[in-house]
């Protein structure tokens, strides 16, 4: 046989400013309209993820934002109820690298207006006050009654072993805005420490990349250790993205993309290390999908009154119930949480 000789192609090397310039003209041009507020939600987290891991956006980057900076403060007169995502854009914007004082002047504007009380929502109005406080209005109050009830939300546990995205990324956000986003310590108790262990925990399990790598931030953010194997798995998902240039309508899974890739910059590890490239472009995730909280979830309930709360029961009963691959995946949940049974015994529901 004749010798077989490989040739090793030298991938190209893309820079680190090309493919922030890259996303950057995706999400202001190129996924939305700009009056859209889904316009407004993309660019948003987009920045925010940017600017609250310590990056700077090169000047590329930030020119795709010359057109919106410019025009910011007759949008925010028009569309008041908007103000939190102007704000947060604008604020970010200038901490990633803009010349100007456009946020602080929004935010004197926001508070004249009063816009912080049409807010009924206790982490809507924590968020407004972190951005005023941002631009000099004022301090974000959650040390007062504020944030006791915030605290007291964190820390009931049990919310969080169940089935509820929403208290779950409630969760996560208020821990962020506590800690100002890692910035200092929120002094978060056991209790509320347990709170993110249930919910990671169940994201996990329910392979939702994208919430579990908000728990994994806002445990890094209260200064908690966080499993590895929980970063390791959503590090998994980001790297598996395939990202499409794309005519289509942008209903893809870009949030959990942009999470996995938050998570990454913060913990130091290679982020968008996909192909880039400034135009319309389409996230989708690779990564399988065993099922295996709906099928838990499933046997449990048609046990009724035969549930159990012991986990080391209900495994024995669950293991002939689920698929290989989905009992495999349930049984890597347990092993990344030494208190399993404590979130299972919640769980379970089996107390009357």
């Amino acid at each position: 046989m004749g010798t077989v000789i490989q040739f090793d192609f030298a991938k190209p090397v893309v820079s680190h400013d090309s493919q922030q310039t890259a996303l950057a003209q995706c999400f202001a041009h190129h996924r939305r309209i700009g009056d859209d507020v889904f316009w407004l939600k993309e660019n948003a987290e987009f920045l925010s993820i940017h600017a609250t891991a310590g990056q700077k956006l090169g000047a590329q980057a930030l020119s795709a934002y010359e057109a919106f900076y410019e025009d910011v403060e007759n949008r925010l007169r028009f569309f008041p109820q908007y103000y939190r995502f102007l704000l947060s854009i604008t604020l970010d914007l200038e901490a990633l690298g803009f010349e100007g004082e456009t946020g602080a002047a929004l935010c004197e504007f926001a508070h004249e207006a009063r816009l912080v009380d049409a807010e009924l929502s206790d982490l809507q109005r924590a968020e407004a006050a972190r951005l005023l406080a941002r631009g000099g209005i004022g301090t974000p109050d959650l040390e007062g009654a504020l944030g006791a009830r915030l605290r007291r939300f964190i820390s009931h546990s049990a919310t969080f072993s169940l089935p509820n995205k929403k208290a779950a990324y409630e969760l996560t956000h208020i821990v962020f805005y506590l800690s100002e986003y890692g910035r200092r310590d929120p002094e978060i108790g056991a209790d509320a420490v347990r709170s993110l262990m249930f919910a990671g925990t169940l994201a996990l399990i329910d392979e939702n990349a994208d919430l579990l790598a908000e728990v994994c931030l806002a445990l890094r953010a209260a200064r908690q250790p966080v499993p590895q194997a929980w970063e390791a798995w959503v590090r998994a998902v980001g790297l598996g993205f395939e990202v499409q240039p794309q005519a289509s309508a942008p209903i893809d899974d870009y949030h959990e993309y942009l999470t996995c890739n938050w998570l990454a910059m913060v913990s130091g590890e290679a982020s968008f290390v996909q192909v880039l490239t400034p135009e319309r472009m389409i996230f989708r995730k690779s990564h399988g999908h065993h099922g295996v909280l709906r099928a838990v979830s499933e046997h449990l309930y048609q046990l009724a009154d035969r549930r159990n709360e012991d986990w080391q029961a209900m495994r024995r009963d669950l293991e002939g119930r689920l698929a290989q691959g989905a009992y495999a995946h349930l049984l890597s949940a347990e092993a990344a949480y030494p208190e399993f049974d404590r979130f299972f015994a919640h769980f379970a529901r089996a107390r009357g």
